[in-house]
């Protein structure tokens, strides 16, 4: 049953989002940030409350009608127009699949097509790409271009955007202008400080691909102690 105890709620909600996250709000203080206002005497907490009472659980909430949500004092036509297309555009998040943009077969496979699609870059770019649990790329993101050291090329970034997109593996890849192939200290140093701040926080480190001169070298494929 909800309540609304004294000293429930030593801050208000918009506060205490900005301050904790919205994941340790109750659903009472969420439904009474987007109410905005409660009605004369009476507050937006309030007004929240005795709509989650009325209707007893979120779910009997969800299916609440414009007309049944008027119901409650301080629930004009504006407002209930609003919960209605709050609760669709929940249901809409909640059901919708993320795009994905294809499939990392293999270091080859993978290696290859980069290598073609890199082939006329006139300096080199470091670039990530983000998979899920079955390999399929959610997203394939340019992280940085100039040359490449492990003074300008922090994991950081790289592993925000891992996170943000809630990746399971994840493979980095920069061209070589030049076309020759080898790594540089650099780059072995580079490709050492991911792996360990991806096996630090559970991410699938599946290579560091290097291309140039319609050809690539694969650290997962050449350096054993690695992976």
């Amino acid at each position: 049953m909800y309540e609304l105890k004294e000293k429930s709620y030593p801050m208000q909600p918009r506060e205490r989002l900005e301050l904790l996250g919205e994941e340790y709000l109750s659903d009472v203080e969420l439904l009474a940030i987007l109410l905005r206002t409660g009605r004369k005497k009476y507050s937006s907490l309030n007004l929240a409350l005795e709509l989650l009472q009325h209707f007893g659980t979120l779910d009997n909430f969800r299916k609440a009608s414009i007309s049944e949500l008027k119901e409650i004092s301080g629930i004009g036509q504006t407002k209930a127009i609003e919960l209605r297309a709050m609760i669709e555009l929940g249901k809409r998040i909640q059901t919708t699949t993320r795009k994905r943009y294809g499939q990392v077969l293999s270091s080859k496979e993978y290696g290859m097509s980069l290598a073609f699609e890199m082939q006329n870059f006139e300096q080199e770019h470091l670039t990530a790409t983000y998979l899920d649990g079955q390999n399929q790329i959610i997203e394939k993101k340019t992280i940085f271009i100039g040359a490449v050291n492990h003074a300008t090329a922090s994991p950081r970034e790289i592993l925000y955007h891992a996170v943000k997109n809630l990746s399971v593996g994840l493979l980095v890849a920069h061209n070589h202008p030049s076309g020759n192939l080898q790594p540089s200290q650099a780059d072995k140093i580079f490709t050492k400080k991911i792996k360990n701040a991806c096996d630090n926080i559970g991410i699938n480190f599946i290579d560091h691909i290097i291309v140039g001169a319609g050809n690539y070298y694969s650290f997962r494929e050449k350096d054993s102690n690695l992976f």
